[in-house]
């Protein structure tokens, strides 16, 4: 990425261009008309892609400044566009025709009024009839800009729109670095949780005017935007998921500790206690790694810490995980030497499973566990190191 330079504008519009030859000189225009009959400070700039169809002299011709970006990907284009913007603010939007740039006052409003960055939301302002694809339109930006909301409680509807303005500096201090179309998630939710402050306009979207298909793939870019969401969330990717298991295989396993439970017509035995260890030791595991992953995400910058993990952080040590590890390993070894002692006491002769096994699932559960947080306590020293933590 090129040195961060003080801006000497008020604002940047800032359009990635891939082939966008149909259309880029009616958007050029518009936005050049705006910032003229706003008498605004500005430039409109061009993060070619790697076009081939004359893109670029399209966009010298007509007054635009190119930044060309030769890896291709939406967020890197979007990032050297950003890094080489002179202005203050900057203002982005697609390049095919399908967003308004001649009403942008709504975006310098809502940044001259303090907010860090602004959405457009084209739920509010208005979809035109082939202007989103029904699967976007219901399906997938509904579904995750619910899930953004949800995962990081963010007041933000329309997560994907690609029009939007923000403070230069504020955005280039997140060190965003997702590659493809996940960029306009992660502006968003690293944005969020950094504590900037965020805004929402409505806006209007219209069919895209040029000929060729669209470089958003559905599947493949909404997989993208579902992973990115997920990662940044340990609490919903491990954590919660690992409660669910680990309580339900532990009430599963207490019920049954005593005998055979029957509902109706179906009795629970020691098949199903098999089930709920492995839900349990599947659940602890799981809950692990959502701390490991918040520590790493910490460590990182990607992540903030939270009440909850600096509590974590200022507890544990290396030797207090180790031992309560090792305390419920040797529960699990006492419980299986108690069962080894029933075996010996019926001349180590057959018994009935469904005695013993009562005894041998909790004993394996516990050992397993036991041993998962031994090491689980050494690989969580070692990713706190880079958290201010002094290494032996």
């Amino acid at each position: 990425m090129p040195d961060q330079a003080s801006p000497d504008l008020e604002l940047t519009i800032l359009m990635p261009c891939l082939d966008e030859a149909e259309t880029l000189a009616a958007c050029i225009d518009e936005a050049r008309a705006f910032l003229e009959r706003e008498r605004i400070d500005g430039e409109v700039l061009i993060a070619d892609n790697g076009s081939t169809d004359g893109s670029i002299g399209i966009a010298e011709a007509h007054g635009a400044r190119i930044v060309r970006v030769p890896v291709r990907g939406y967020g890197v284009a979007l990032m050297e566009g950003i890094h080489a913007a002179r202005g203050a603010y900057v203002i982005v939007g697609d390049s095919d025709g399908s967003y308004a740039f001649a009403h942008l006052e709504p975006f310098l409003a809502r940044l001259h009024g303090g907010c860090d960055l602004v959405i457009g939301n084209r739920f509010e302002g208005g979809i035109a009839p082939g202007a989103m694809p029904f699967l976007h339109r219901y399906l997938g930006n509904p579904v995750l800009s619910f899930l953004g909301r949800l995962f990081f409680s963010i007041p933000i509807g329309d997560f994907h729109c690609g029009l939007r303005g923000f403070r230069r500096d504020r955005i280039l201090s997140l060190g965003l670095r997702a590659p493809g179309m996940e960029f306009a998630s992660e502006m968003i939710v690293r944005a969020a949780l950094r504590g900037l402050a965020l805004g929402e306009v409505p806006t209007t979207l219209a069919p895209a005017r040029r000929s060729r298909p669209p470089h958003l793939r559905t599947w493949r870019d909404g997989w993208r935007h579902l992973r990115f969401l997920l990662l940044l969330s340990p609490r919903w990717l491990f954590l919660y998921p690992g409660l669910f298991l680990f309580a339900g295989g532990a009430l599963a396993q207490g019920m049954l500790l005593i005998g055979p439970v029957a509902i109706g017509r179906v009795v629970l035995d020691i098949h199903t206690m098999l089930f709920a260890a492995g839900a349990m030791i599947v659940g602890l595991q799981m809950m692990l790694f959502a701390v490991f992953v918040k520590a790493a995400g910490v460590a990182q910058g990607l992540l903030p810490s939270g009440r909850a993990f600096g509590g974590l952080v200022a507890r544990f040590t290396l030797e207090r995980g180790a031992i309560v590890g090792a305390l419920l390993t040797l529960a699990g070894f006492a419980l299986a030497g108690y069962s080894l002692s029933v075996w010996m006491s019926a001349g180590l002769a057959e018994i009935d499973p469904r005695h013993v096994m009562r005894i041998v699932i909790p004993s394996l559960t516990a050992t397993i566990a036991g041993v998962q947080l031994v090491f689980s306590s050494f690989v969580l020293h070692f990713l706190l190191w880079n958290l201010d933590r002094t290494p032996p």
